[in-house]
């Protein structure tokens, strides 16, 4: 006699009490309960605000997870969009992210979109000076950006400083039309749209005119301390070396830095070395340095963003 071993068949039937937040989770004509009924092969069913899972008992809890998780990170406005939703019901989508991982900012509260992104968040709390390169859409500055207002909302930290250099203008800013704010905007506009994504106009405003978050070019940045402060570099890979090590020593008691960059977007002379680069170079086997290197996979833009970093890459 011979005995068949049988694995266990589970049903598990989910309430959602939330019509919109439902709707999102399963996407258009139910497209995201097709791709999770594909991907850990079982049978999910809709009716109403209730989601029946029909499946091998191990499968069908991975698919629970994925559901409650997703559900209670639109439920509390997680930042996420429908492409992060779609994103979610791959295979493998259960492990990517840390969800314990929550930044409230004023306007609203943001997650982690991937593992690495997760990881990232990691090492902003762990170490006081953190390096972020990769691809432009993984996300590694309006994170960055997303982490320190965290720290200032919770009195953390005293003030932000973000800053990018003017590479464009040869960071000789004297030389353009207008007043400084008409100088810098456009040099500064990709943390400004993550700042307005973050706090309301009016709260923005008032801490831009008290000085608790300053955003200015790096030729602003020589000659100064920042303590109790927490402090980006963004599009790093257009400082030279002896910017960033400028930069690097403006590390005060009490702050935190982050530098991140695209080190196949140097727009500098040929023959000028990429303070990021050098940088990376001369600290990266430092214990108390985090550095975290995105890829394309980790783009989080529309999908199609990814396809043509890998097809330009591919050239």
């Amino acid at each position: 006699m011979t005995e068949i071993k049988t694995t266990p068949i589970l049903e598990s039937i989910l309430e959602f009490s939330d019509n919109q937040v439902l709707q999102q989770l399963v996407g258009s004509h139910n497209e995201h309960l097709k791709k999770l009924e594909s991907q850990f092969e079982i049978k999910v069913c809709l009716r109403g605000n209730f989601i029946t899972l029909v499946g091998e008992e191990s499968n069908v809890q991975q698919a629970k997870t994925v559901l409650t998780d997703l559900y209670h990170l639109l439920e509390t406005g997680g930042g996420m969009n429908q492409s992060d939703v779609t994103r979610h019901f791959s295979k493998g989508a259960v492990d990517q992210t840390d969800i314990r991982i929550k930044l409230k900012t004023e306007d609203r509260v943001i997650v982690p979109r991937n593992k690495n992104q997760s990881h990232f968040i990691h090492l902003l709390q762990k170490h006081d000076l953190v390096f972020g390169v990769g691809p432009a859409g993984t996300g590694k500055t309006y994170m960055a950006v997303a982490m320190g207002v965290s720290l200032l909302m919770a009195g953390h930290v005293d003030r932000l400083v973000l800053s990018r250099p003017a590479i464009e203008a040869g960071e000789k800013l004297g030389f353009l039309p207008g007043d400084l704010k008409e100088k810098i905007d456009p040099y500064l506009r990709p943390i400004f749209d993550a700042l307005h994504d973050m706090f309301s106009p009016s709260t923005l405003e008032k801490l831009m005119v008290s000085g608790i978050i300053e955003v200015a070019p790096l030729a602003f940045m020589r000659g100064r301390t920042l303590s109790h402060s927490y402090i980006i570099l963004d599009e790093a890979q257009n400082t030279t070396a002896m910017q960033m090590k400028m930069f690097l020593t403006r590390l005060g008691e009490n702050a935190r830095m982050v530098i991140t960059g695209d080190m196949t977007q140097i727009d500098l002379p040929p023959h000028q070395k990429s303070g990021l680069v050098d940088a990376l170079e001369k600290l990266e086997k430092i214990p108390d340095i985090g550095v975290m290197k995105f890829s394309q996979d980790d783009v989080v833009r529309h999908p199609l963003v990814g396809q043509v970093l890998k097809a330009y890459d591919g050239d």
